[in-house]
């Protein structure tokens, strides 16, 4: 598995908007649409990177731990389908069933919101707070598959409280590391 770091966005960087559709509901979304009141998490992810696979139950259970508290959340796989068909969109309703994301999954077929949001890899993670500025993009914590640290979450959690909370955001903030998003 190829690693590849995030890109690490400016901090400040207006959320760039899209309009996606979303494969669990088949509705189209924009950010506008998507948007919490306290903040949002934008997720660049896909079916099949081991990276991926490795944090899902913890993005789900952030995603439904913050939620209730004002976060919208999104998750969106712009990999190149042709060369990776695992990442369709039918297998990403699959993969959705599967791991219990009742957020909305959305298919970048263009490739052009990962382009406008410098993604890099999957994952990918963005927060933006209430006035769609970036306030925390990198990691979710220190585990990979096969390092043996646990999976906590702490990084992406810590930011998320910071953001609620308006608590200062502990830096550095470190950058994601995953498989590189499969570009056309």
């Amino acid at each position: 598995m190829a690693r590849t770091e995030s890109t690490m966005l400016p901090l400040g960087t207006i959320a760039p908007d899209f309009y996606l559709k979303d494969t669990n509901s088949n509705d189209t979304f924009s950010f506008e649409d998507l948007k919490g009141s306290k903040g949002t998490l934008v997720m660049f992810i896909c079916n099949h990177c081991p990276f991926v696979h490795h944090v899902i139950k913890e993005i789900v259970m952030i995603a439904n731990d913050y939620r209730v508290q004002g976060l919208g959340v999104v998750a969106i796989s712009s990999n190149d389908v042709v060369k990776y068909p695992q990442d369709s969109p039918e297998l990403m309703t699959e993969f959705a069933i599967e791991n219990k994301i009742d957020f909305p999954y959305l298919y970048d077929k263009s490739q052009e919101t990962a382009k406008a949001y410098q993604a890099a890899c999957t994952p990918d993670f963005y927060l933006f707070d209430n006035q769609d500025r970036l306030f925390y993009r990198g990691q979710l914590d220190d585990s990979r598959p096969g390092n043996g640290i646990p999976l906590s979450g702490s990084d992406l959690r810590g930011a998320i409280d910071a953001l609620i909370y308006n608590r200062s955001l502990k830096e550095p903030q470190k950058p994601s590391l995953g498989c590189g998003i499969k570009w056309k």
